[in-house]
């Protein structure tokens, strides 16, 4: 759990770094089916429902070259034990000051090497419709992850305005992205099994993957469970409760 010191700093700053929070067996059971994932992801000649792969310049999308599984815990159901992993919902609850937890927009990007992509600058609530401060975005990187193969890039403490800046749509890329001045970013550079937690109006983003190693990384988003979106609504197939009032 976090101490007074973390959850000041992640007032100020707008996120929370858990280096290493899911290990040994259990982070080699995950990317175990990450693995799978990927292998049927690569084997598609084109996107398919929940997959969608690698775009070229041009927009067109690149056979066998998986960019992202949308919806990843609806996919693959496994992958529910992971949103509801206790060391991660027990801090989003801490966060939220909420008991009663519901993650939603999951997915997994695997991010191969030689050029895989994810996310660049934006803010999750632009895509949710919403300012609220109760949605709480959880990146979890389950291999290293640097400079060279595109670790996260966050810029602290611009969560505080509550604005959704403008985003635009970029040719070639998936997605919709809006600029930030590159000084005020910083790197976080984390060993594999780290655990990121951030404000859903923090802009952050990545770089592409300039290595040749893959740099999975699974993302969602907790709210308290009692929260009403319009956009994910309690009924949406990718929102499921992972911290009953019980725990």
């Amino acid at each position: 759990m976090f101490d007074v010191e973390e959850l000041e700093r992640f007032a100020e700053d707008g996120f929370l770094v858990c280096e290493r929070l899911i290990e040994g067996r259990d982070l080699d059971h995950f990317a175990g089916i990450f693995d799978e994932l990927v292998e049927t992801g690569n084997a598609l000649p084109a996107p398919a429902p929940h997959f969608s792969l690698e775009l070229t310049q041009e927009g067109e999308a690149i056979p066998g070259r998986l960019h992202k599984v949308q919806g990843v815990c609806v996919a693959e159901p496994r992958l529910k034990a992971l949103a509801a992993h206790p060391l991660i919902t027990q801090r989003a609850a801490q966060l939220l000051q909420a008991d009663e937890l519901d993650v939603f927009g999951t997915k997994f990007f695997p991010k191969l090497g030689g050029g895989g992509t994810s996310t660049h600058w934006h803010q999750d609530n632009f895509y949710f419709g919403t300012q609220s401060p109760q949605v709480l975005s959880c990146g979890i990187y389950l291999q290293d992850a640097d400079l060279s193969n595109g670790c996260l890039r966050v810029v602290p403490g611009s969560h505080h305005t509550g604005l959704i800046v403008d985003h635009q749509q970029t040719p070639g890329m998936h997605g919709s992205w809006t600029q930030v001045e590159e000084q005020q970013a910083v790197d976080l550079i984390t060993p594999a099994g780290t655990v990121v937690l951030f404000s859903a109006n923090l802009l952050h983003g990545t770089g592409d993957n300039h290595s040749q190693r893959t740099r999975y990384s699974t993302a969602w988003h907790y709210i308290p469970h009692d929260l009403e979106l319009e956009q994910f609504p309690r009924s949406y197939e990718d929102r499921f409760l992972v911290r009953p009032m019980t725990q």
